[in-house]
């Protein structure tokens, strides 16, 4: 077992290297406690073009380099994998199985074996071996539609709802099958694709949508930034506030602070009139700079606050007493989430050798 700490401790977990959703998921996992192995082939360890300590999702995990296609990696590889509890991929359907890889070898040396793949269209499916990234993915599941300006093109949520959210369920695939795996003995393959996150994440909207309660058009409904009270405005300095009175106190709280009165309030009860509320609250904005509203509106329940960029967040009075964001080795990071009652990280090993010594693979 090992001496780290958190929930996940004890856990070893091989990760075969690559980008997006795989190292998220292998970083999560070992911020939870995991011990993590990334196996990366020879000669390409760094797959993105940045220095080492800027590639924040594959710090903390021990790291192999190895001949996958030869006889004697693929020996040390089934090695290690006896004597691991789950393994995660990222590569197109096919790889891992052309590598001689696939479940049914390695599950065959190690049958309490996890194993976790994360695809962007999944294992099988008319795409499963066409090239796309993320707005590939989210855009056949209705989430793109649904993102943007009315009068505008669907505008891409960066890569969060496909690439990001598939690691966050390639993770709780592979924790749920490892408990599964303690009491059954028997591992099983987690099929965690980025489209079925995507769309599994809509299941909310979709049932407003059947319900009458939301409608397909971008920037019409009261949480896509058509309702004029839930929405981001421009301040007098250019830079932007977000706003989300959408209950009728709130909104009262709002219009207090603004100045306003409380007519305005009660006609964005009528979505007919939302485009002239919303033209009098961006007016209104426009009065101060953005620092000056939230300190004006701080404490009203207005439900107002800056939108911050990546270089101011971490400074924010809230990200700081929570501890929402760390220094390591002068590089800032987001903290690990979600947040445990005892230290949830176990100490990284940068030896290889001595990682696969504790494991007994060495």
């Amino acid at each position: 077992m090992s001496e780290g700490k958190g929930p996940l401790a004890g856990v070893r977990v091989v990760e075969f290297a690559g980008i997006g959703p795989c190292p998220f998921a292998g970083m999560l996992l070992a911020q939870m406690g995991a011990e993590v192995l990334r196996i990366e082939r020879d000669g390409h360890a760094n797959y993105l073009p940045i220095p080492e300590r800027f590639d924040l999702l594959n710090t903390g995990k021990t790291r192999l380099a190895l001949d996958m296609k030869s006889a004697a990696g693929k020996a040390r590889i089934f090695a290690i994998l006896a004597r691991a509890d789950a393994l995660i991929e990222g590569y197109r359907p096919g790889v891992m199985e052309r590598l001689g890889l696939g479940p049914e070898p390695v599950r065959a040396h190690a049958p309490r074996l996890v194993y976790g793949r994360v695809t962007g269209w999944g294992q099988d499916g008319p795409y499963a071996q066409e090239a796309g990234h993320d707005i590939n993915y989210i855009a056949i599941t209705g989430a793109l539609a649904a993102i943007g300006p009315r009068d505008g093109p669907p505008v891409p949520p960066l890569n969060l709802v496909g690439d990001f959210a598939g690691g966050l369920y390639l993770c709780f695939g592979v924790v749920s099958a490892l408990l599964a795996a303690r009491s059954s003995g028997e591992g099983q393959v987690v099929d965690a694709a980025m489209v079925d996150g995507a769309a599994h994440l809509m299941t909310f909207l979709y049932g407003l949508n059947q319900a009458g309660l939301w409608r397909l058009e971008r920037g019409s409904n009261e949480a896509d930034g058509g309702f004029p009270f839930y929405g981001v405005y421009q301040a007098g300095d250019g830079r932007w506030l977000a706003v989300a009175a959408a209950e009728m106190k709130f909104r009262l709280a709002l219009l207090e602070g603004l100045g306003l009165d409380r007519e305005w309030a009660d006609m964005a009860t009528r979505r007919k009139d939302w485009a002239r509320v919303r033209a009098v609250l961006a007016a209104a904005f426009k009065a101060r700079d953005r620092d000056d509203w939230v300190r004006l509106l701080a404490g009203t329940d207005s439900c107002v606050s800056p939108v911050l960029d990546m270089a101011e967040a971490p400074a924010d009075p809230h990200a700081v007493a929570r501890g929402l964001f760390e220094v390591v080795d002068g590089v800032v990071r987001p903290a690990a989430a979600p947040r445990f009652s005892r230290p949830t990280r176990a100490p990284a090993i940068a030896d290889p050798a001595d990682l696969l010594g504790r494991w007994g693979a060495g």
